[in-house]
């Protein structure tokens, strides 16, 4: 098996593992691809995937164990199929008062994108039109 290389994950501290599972299961199609539980500290951790490259969000789950989320601005950023995916789960968001920034189109690069809210207060970024694969493709060097 190859090394890992590069970006591999990002960890997430969460007060409570099955509601951002169920989240990041409904709002960005990841799914547990490890889980264990800590050798007799409290904490369960799993790592979710998307399955579509080798990298991982960590999520941390420990009694007392609290940190800053990510946003305003800081945000993690997942690309949907279609105008219509971010319509439905930002409607959705809107409905479980989750809804924080849009839909908007905001054209090329950054494309149609809508801010969502996990159970933690981190922020979401669903989106289509991104153009990330070919702005690293076409990078200068």
């Amino acid at each position: 098996m190859p090394a890992d290389l590069g970006f591999t994950h990002i960890a997430l501290v969460v007060a409570d593992m099955e509601a951002s599972l169920a989240f990041y299961a409904d709002y960005a199609n990841m799914h547990v691809v490890h889980r264990r539980n800590g050798q007799g500290r409290g904490d369960v951790v799993a790592w979710i995937s998307d399955g579509t490259r080798p990298f991982v969000i960590v999520l941390i789950q420990q009694p007392g164990l609290k940190d800053r989320p990510l946003g305003p601005i800081g945000h993690l950023g997942v690309a949907c199929a279609s105008r219509e995916d971010i319509d439905r789960l930002a409607a959705r968001a809107a409905e479980a008062g989750i809804l924080l920034k849009g839909p908007e189109d905001w054209g090329a690069p950054v494309g149609y994108w809508a801010y969502i809210a996990d159970p933690d207060g981190n922020v979401l970024e669903i989106s289509h039109g991104q153009q990330v694969e070919l702005t690293v493709e076409n990078r200068p060097g």
